[in-house]
């Protein structure tokens, strides 16, 4: 589906270079900040903008259940082959409305979204929320980071403040409980000062929308 999804400008065309770098990157490293918050016990995971699957195999190997969300079809397609896993499912659909997804599951109990939001634009982010929000259970956690800096050749990517992230998240139920600022894992990007957003969520269940 590649083709024509707004914001993956960019990743088909490098796919075999960011498949390697990406493969360099450790699950347990990447997201130590947030696995305290994780459910123990076996749970379904949303890991939307899923890549080559590294945080998908990181759930599936705690013992969770995961949908990964990927529409760039070298990038899904090289998940599926690094990461051969039952407890993975692969979708290929994409933000801001995530129709095959939407029309198939609900009910997650954690949600990823890691380097994605910022290739939305303000009216697809608006758009993009509640249906992320519509697919949590109560009491579910939704993890998201925003990249801050230099936007590489070739990508699509906007200046999202995790102000405004926590604000609309807010107007759709999504309690904010982590919003940290931090250096990058890569060395190319430390070497642009490029910095990142880690923000949590957790559904409360309330839709603040129509009173904010």
């Amino acid at each position: 589906m590649s083709v024509n999804v707004s914001g993956t400008e960019g990743y088909a065309e490098n796919a075999s270079i960011l498949i390697e770098r990406w493969r360099a990157i450790s699950f347990a490293e990447h997201h130590a900040p947030i696995l305290p918050l994780v459910p123990k016990a076996p749970s379904r995971v949303l890991d939307i903008g899923a890549g080559i699957g590294t945080d998908a195999a990181g759930f599936a190997a705690m013992g969770h259940t995961v949908v990964a969300v990927e529409p760039v079809d070298a990038l899904r397609a090289a998940g599926i082959a690094l990461h051969r896993s039952a407890s993975i499912e692969w979708l290929d659909d994409s933000l801001p409305d995530l129709a095959v997804l939407r029309a198939r599951h609900a009910g997650f109990d954690c949600a990823m979204l890691s380097a994605v939001w910022m290739h939305l634009d303000a009216d697809e982010r608006r758009r993009a929320m509640p249906n992320v929000a519509a697919l949590l259970a109560d009491g579910a956690m939704l993890a998201m980071t925003l990249r801050h800096g230099p936007v590489p050749d070739g990508r699509r990517m906007f200046d999202v403040s995790a102000e405004e992230t926590v604000q609309l998240a807010h107007m759709h139920g999504l309690r904010v409980a982590m919003n940290e600022r931090t250096g990058s894992v890569q060395r190319d990007n430390r070497q642009m000062a490029v910095m990142w957003s880690r923000l949590v969520f957790v559904k409360d269940g309330t839709d603040n929308h129509a009173r904010d």
